[in-house]
């Protein structure tokens, strides 16, 4: 069956929101956005489940109008994983092959990976993801892709992202307590990245800086290929925290203080506006100066970019990023923002919209918030074309007659990594 008749699902289970995405690409690449379910989220803290239940709630209740919108019976996802315990590290593997003479394939290639995902973790970690950056074959370096090519010793730089297991299980069990089947756990900024920035942006250097609820993650590309990844653990909740505490206000009150009036500049903001918030039960209102509310919000994200900065400083491309900073995620709705991040790091930033990407009538998702949700979908269709597996071509038995049929699509390691791993996500073991 054509790629075109694929229709992938994107799930985003994030601190502030859970959101069901359903989509499909159009004869042009273009993402049509087939319909989206989205949802408070409450059993989520700085990007990790900590309470099931209302987790799966959530989830089921995401899905379900995600399902009534696009008219499709989802049972396959594609599942974000971020958080504070999310680590990379950098690691070389070789290979030697029998024949100077084969052409180098697919599978040396899956082999390499494969003996990346046998490295010992530290104690209640797992490998994530394992992402080829390039290629030696035969002391040829800097190779991108080196299928086709001779040799007897092929080797490769690899980026590879860890997490807690107890953190992934955790996932896994509440996606599969809402009836649902995980395709793919994909690092959040790596899905973000593909929903907002270009290649060129990848070539030139660039730094994804995808401000969350609870996690502000960051993502480092340079000539194509993931060179940083660091999730710093906070995000907009603290921003609406700080601004509760300030102004002496309920959590409800500061969080749509920080949508409608919110600024990351203090001095873009008049020093005379005030806004009214009603008091509690019968009190009198309580008056707040914006300028005063910027002030507060402008403490903590210069503190979140102090904290990016540093991670840029750390993976040694400050000087190589020609193409600056990419904002993206619900905290780059924010007044200013762009402009703090410009002040502060001295580097050209912009705001990073899904739109690229997307076919125009998608208004429903072209918001920065929705940047992950758009991503995962990209990212199941890499890993669905990287592997053209005859799996990828069944049609999934509980889709009725009149909808359309959802496809699985599960990239080679990943069913490596999921046999492997099955006891971590049997129900019986957590």
């Amino acid at each position: 069956m054509d790629q075109q008749d694929e229709i992938i699902v994107g799930l985003d289970i994030g601190t502030t929101k859970i959101a069901a995405l359903v989509g499909r690409k159009n004869e042009h690449g273009k993402l049509e956005i087939l319909g989206m379910g989205k949802t408070e989220s409450i059993g989520v803290n700085r990007g990790v489940v900590t309470h099931i239940s209302p987790t799966v709630d959530a989830i089921t209740k995401a899905v379900e109008e995600a399902e009534e919108k696009s008219g499709v019976k989802i049972n396959v996802v594609n599942v974000g994983i971020a958080g504070q315990h999310i680590r990379s590290l950098q690691h070389r593997g070789v290979k030697m092959r029998s024949s100077y003479e084969d052409e180098i394939t697919q599978a040396d290639i899956d082999d390499l990976i494969n003996d990346m995902y046998k490295l010992v973790m530290l104690p209640g970690e797992r490998i994530i993801d394992v992402l080829p950056q390039e290629f030696t074959v035969d002391n040829e370096q800097g190779i991108q892709d080196p299928i086709g090519m001779s040799g007897g010793r092929l080797e490769a730089n690899f980026h590879i992202i860890t997490g807690e297991i107890a953190a992934a299980k955790n996932i896994y069990k509440c996606v599969t307590k809402a009836g649902l089947e995980v395709a793919n756990l994909i690092l959040e900024p790596l899905a973000s990245s593909d929903a907002v920035l270009s290649s060129e942006e990848k070539e030139a250097g660039v730094v994804l800086v995808d401000i969350g609820g609870g996690t502000t993650d960051v993502a480092i590309f340079k000539e194509g290929i993931i060179r940083h990844t660091a999730v710093i653990p906070f995000g907009g909740n603290i921003i609406t925290e700080d601004i509760k505490e300030g102004c002496t206000i309920i959590k409800k009150q500061a969080e749509q203080l920080k949508i409608k009036f919110g600024s990351a500049l203090a001095d873009h903001t008049s020093a005379h506006e005030i806004v009214a918030i009603p008091g509690l039960r019968g009190r009198e209102p309580k008056e707040i100066s914006v300028q005063n509310l910027a002030h507060i919000i402008q403490a903590r994200m210069e503190e979140i970019i102090e904290q990016i900065y540093y991670e840029i400083k750390n993976s040694g491309f400050e000087n190589k990023l020609i193409a600056g900073i990419v904002i993206t995620g619900g905290g780059a709705q924010m007044k200013h923002i762009s402009q703090l991040f410009e002040f502060m790091t001295g580097m050209d930033t912009r705001i990073g919209y899904p739109t690229e990407h997307l076919v125009k009538g998608s208004d429903e998702v072209t918001s920065p918030s929705f940047s992950t949700g758009a991503g995962l979908i990209l990212k199941g269709y890499e890993r669905l074309e990287k592997t053209n597996q005859p799996e990828s071509e069944k049609e999934t038995e509980e889709s009725s007659d009149e909808q359309p049929k959802m496809k699985r699509g599960m990239s080679g390691f990943f069913n490596i990594i999921k046999e492997k791993s099955r006891e971590f996500f049997d129900d019986g073991n957590v």
